[in-house]
Order: C-alpha cells, then sequence, then structure tokens
C-alpha cells in the first residue's frame, strides 16, 4: 500500500499520483457524474440536501416537486403550516426534525439574509440543519464554489482507497484536499459518490469489474470473479 504521508506530514507523491489517477478513472468511467438532486435555485438544493439525510436521492426528488410548488422560496416555507411539511415530506423519514429544520432554516434567510440564500461556507453552517457536508453541496452545485462533500460513499471510498486514515469527516475533508486542486474538489466528490453507489458498495463491493483494482489496496473486500461482481453494479441510481 502506497505510503500516505511523509515525514513532514503532507502526503507522498506516490499518494498524489495514485489518487488523481484514480479519479480520472472514475470521471471516464461515469463522465455524466453529477449532483443527482433535483432543483432549479440555490433554495432548492438547500431545502432538498437537508432532506437527503438518510434518505435517497430519487426519494428526495419524488417529494421536493410538491413541497416546492407549496412552498416556493424561504418566505413561503418560514410561514407554512408545519403539519403540511410533515405531510409532504414524510416519505424521506425523520420527517418532524426535517421539517423542523427547513422551516427554521427559512426563516433565519429571510430574518438574516433577505431570503438569499448565502455565498459563504461560515454562513451556510449557521442555519438550522447545515454542516459543512450540506453547504459544500450548496456552494459546489449551486454557485460553482469549490468544496469537498464527505457523505457515507464518500467516507467509505476515500478510506478504502487509503487516501486517508481519518474518520472524522472534517479531518478526511482536510486529507483529501492535499491530495487534489481546488478546482477539482466539487467534481471529485461527485465521482467518489457517483462510483460508491453504482460500483464501491458498502457490502460486496463490484471488485471483479473494477477499472480501479490494480490501484486499490482493499482489492477483494468483494468478489473477484468477473460475472459475480457484474451483477452487484447498479444502474444508473444506487
Amino acid at each position: 500500500m502506497t505510503t500516505l504521508v511523509r515525514d513532514d506530514d503532507r502526503p507522498s507523491l506516490a499518494l498524489v499520483r495514485r489518487a488523481r489517477k484514480m479519479n480520472r478513472i472514475m470521471a471516464e468511467t461515469y463522465p455524466e457524474a453529477a449532483c443527482e438532486l433535483d432543483f432549479t435555485d440555490p433554495y432548492q438544493l438547500l431545502v432538498a440536501t437537508v432532506l437527503s439525510a438518510q434518505s435517497t436521492d430519487k426519494r428526495v426528488n419524488q417529494v421536493t416537486p410538491i413541497l416546492f410548488d407549496r412552498f416556493p422560496d424561504a418566505a413561503a416555507m418560514a410561514a407554512a403550516d408545519r403539519a403540511v411539511v410533515e405531510e409532504i415530506v414524510h416519505p424521506t423519514g425523520f420527517f418532524r426534525a426535517k421539517t423542523d429544520s427547513v422551516i427554521r432554516l427559512s426563516q433565519e434567510l429571510v430574518e438574516r439574509f433577505d431570503g438569499e440564500v448565502p455565498r459563504r461556507l461560515r454562513d451556510l453552517v449557521t442555519l438550522p440543519g447545515v454542516g459543512r457536508k450540506t453547504a459544500n453541496v450548496v456552494l459546489g452545485n449551486a454557485f460553482g464554489v469549490a468544496g469537498i462533500t464527505v457523505d457515507t460513499h464518500f467516507k467509505r471510498l476515500v478510506t478504502r482507497f487509503g487516501w486517508t486514515t481519518q474518520t472524522d469527516p472534517d479531518r478526511i475533508e482536510e486529507d483529501v484536499a492535499t491530495l487534489f486542486p481546488r478546482k477539482d474538489w466539487t467534481q471529485l466528490s461527485h465521482n467518489l459518490i457517483w462510483f460508491g453507489r453504482r460500483r464501491c458498495h458498502a457490502r460486496n463491493p463490484a471488485c471483479g469489474v473494477c477499472p480501479l483494482a490494480r490501484l486499490c489496496p482493499a482489492f477483494g473486500e468483494g468478489p473477484t470473479d468477473p460475472a459475480a461482481a457484474e451483477k452487484l453494479i447498479r444502474e444508473p441510481r444506487g
């Protein structure tokens, strides 16, 4: 396995080269990799990302057209009837907590930011239900501000790939950031999340048909037989 860091705590050149090559291969495998939440403006993406916690993007995308038809912006959501919002978002799970978050964050957007989603990380993370992961999704996909989104798929893959030994999301973000130029961060996140949803599953990753096989230190965690591995690939959404 490639040495993770040098004596000065910076990643080794070998690790940087391997990580960047793996990212190129993932991008070639899924050139369409992008945010899978449907949205038309930053506010919709912010709310959709909050709703996506402990749910799937597919399920959220089924709910948000109904939600935004009733409550199209922060002002409307800030004044929403809680029972109505709960009924709409119920299929995404944890609907009471999510309803509380989307109503409260909408109220704060109205009170503190004139109803507009802020473009700065330090402002976004002060909103109810919004952490660094959610903030980076919004910044990267709604505003074009580079960021790393450490979700469960991202965390699993960068650990398997040997890009980090950290377990805390903030520390993982710091480690991975040292391996890639800032301009690549948002697309890197998409590449890893798509790859994790479709091939590198938590259980039974499709190792036998993985284009990263010769570069991955975790090769063999899943079936290495190509026929068996092929059956594990999920397309187009996982």
